[in-house]
């Protein structure tokens, strides 16, 4: 009897230790484990919209685990509102650390827009009506152009290459400091968008 219960116990030891354990911060995660977690989605609280393909799937990991609150908060917001019906304006959900701006305007010729980082927010935007491209870049391979304003937290850049997105309904971007995006540019036509921006404090 005794030696079947060792048995039994060496074979259990034997299998936890060969069953792969899922990492426990997303730095240490493997590729097929980033993607698992991104891919199901549960971050976006119910939330339909689609993630566009330039978010950094690792960054934006790594970030969600240091605060899943209020990005859980941020998303549960996108989720449960009517965001057509919002109103424009500022609404707080967790003071200056989280907020969100709807805004309307009408897009803009290339030439008359730069790209543009931050370094205490992350951004979340989603167009809510019309279509508009956003430019998407490191933010290394861009130079600056008017220097980092700390009380607005943004700074404008200029950038030999392109890489524009093309955001509309139903797909949202996820910027975060090193990435330098250029927002409100025409697709086709100058056209009126509604735009929402969820601003997370990150830094």
């Amino acid at each position: 009897m005794k030696t079947q219960l060792i048995f039994i116990l060496t074979i259990s030891f034997m299998a936890i230790a060969c069953t792969p354990q899922k990492s426990k911060t997303p730095d240490q995660w493997s590729e097929k484990e980033l993607n698992e977690w991104f891919t199901q989605g549960e971050w976006k609280q119910g939330w339909e919209a689609r993630p566009d393909k330039s978010v950094n799937q690792k960054e934006f990991a790594r970030l969600y685990y240091e605060n899943q609150y209020r990005w859980n908060k941020a998303f549960q917001f996108l989720s449960e509102q009517n965001l057509a019906e919002l109103e424009k304006g500022r609404y707080e959900l967790e003071g200056a650390d989280l907020f969100v701006n709807v805004d309307e305007y009408v897009t803009r010729n290339e030439e008359d827009v730069l790209f543009e980082a931050h370094k205490k927010y992350a951004d979340i935007q989603v167009l809510i009506s019309g279509e508009e491209k956003i430019g998407v870049l490191p933010l290394e391979s861009t130079t600056v152009s008017i220097p980092y304003d700390e009380e607005k937290d943004i700074m404008f850049l200029t950038a030999e290459d392109e890489n524009y997105r093309i955001a509309e309904p139903g797909k949202f971007f996820l910027f975060f400091p090193q990435d330098a995006h250029r927002p409100t540019v025409k697709s086709t036509e100058n056209i009126p968008v509604r735009k929402i921006v969820v601003k997370v404090r990150i830094n």
